[in-house]
């Protein structure tokens, strides 16, 4: 796997709150996102806080690593 995907799974703890995503298995963070994101409008319930995945129900790993030059602003990586 490229270092620089972002992976994320979801902790067994959470599994009930998420019956579509299989816990404890590392995936793409983007395909998460995007189930999540299909499943929230679809089902007309927004997410819970500011972010898709909560850093409390996913563990993280991979990614590129956001340096002092960081803006905060997010693109995505095909638009490079």
């Amino acid at each position: 796997m490229e270092a620089s995907i972002r992976e994320a799974r979801l902790r067994p703890q959470y599994a009930s709150l998420y019956p579509a995503l299989e816990a404890g298995t590392w995936q793409p963070a983007s395909a998460i996102g995007r189930q999540l994101l299909l499943w929230h409008l679809t089902a007309s319930t927004p997410p819970e806080g500011e972010r898709l995945m909560s850093e409390e129900h996913f563990e993280f790993r991979g990614g590129r690593p956001r340096d002092a030059s960081w803006s905060g602003v997010l693109s995505r990586v095909e638009d490079a």
